[in-house]
């Protein structure tokens, strides 16, 4: 390779790893910033979070009773996605109805979706004798379907504490974010010649 191909090559790279320790400074700071938000104000973020979630439940609805219409699938199908979308409408307009109404919802939907997960897990690893780690994939099943139990349970107190954690989650993953930034930025000045 020639001098004049290495430097055909070694332009975009370059410029790529200086855009990507830059994008990841950015996503680290960024993540540190929310991390900080939620947790000096979880209740205002709970409500942004319900907020959204209904944004989300209201977009979805219109999605599958569009596609009930739209789609070529069986006559079953099409039922079964125009009343996914009406039950996602109704329970999306639920969420602006009540800043409440829309955490409980978003509290109930992830420890709903959690039970099916983890029940998932279960089925799966007591299915298959050969299944690697089966014994984590049965422990994790059961604290997983715990969880989603205490959430379904006690929605707004459990969900007010998963909040506290994903606000220290996403401090502590904007600061690993910052820190491999830097390190990033440190290994291509290592590299680039003179």
């Amino acid at each position: 390779m020639t001098t004049s191909e290495k430097t055909v090559f070694e332009g975009p790279l370059h410029q790529l790893a200086r855009n990507t320790w830059q994008l990841l400074l950015l996503i680290g700071l960024l993540g540190v910033a929310l991390g900080v938000i939620v947790l000096a104000w979880p209740g205002p973020s709970l409500v942004v979070a319900g907020v959204l979630f209904g944004i989300y439940l209201v977009v979805s609805g219109v999605g599958y009773v569009l596609s009930a219409f739209g789609s070529h699938a069986g006559a079953a199908m099409r039922v079964l996605s125009f009343l996914t979308g009406v039950v996602s409408l109704v329970l999306g307009f639920f969420c602006f109805r009540d800043r409440l109404e829309s955490i409980l919802l978003l509290a109930l939907w992830i420890g709903i979706s959690w039970v099916f997960r983890g029940v998932t897990l279960l089925a799966a690893a007591l299915s298959f004798d050969h299944l690697p780690a089966r014994g984590w994939q049965v422990f994790s099943g059961v604290i997983i379907v715990i969880g989603g139990g205490v959430l379904i349970i006690y929605p707004l107190d459990s969900i007010a504490i998963l909040t506290l954690v994903a606000g220290i989650w996403l401090i502590v993953i904007g600061v690993v974010d910052v820190i491999s930034a830097f390190q990033v930025r440190h290994r291509l000045k290592a590299l680039t010649p003179g």
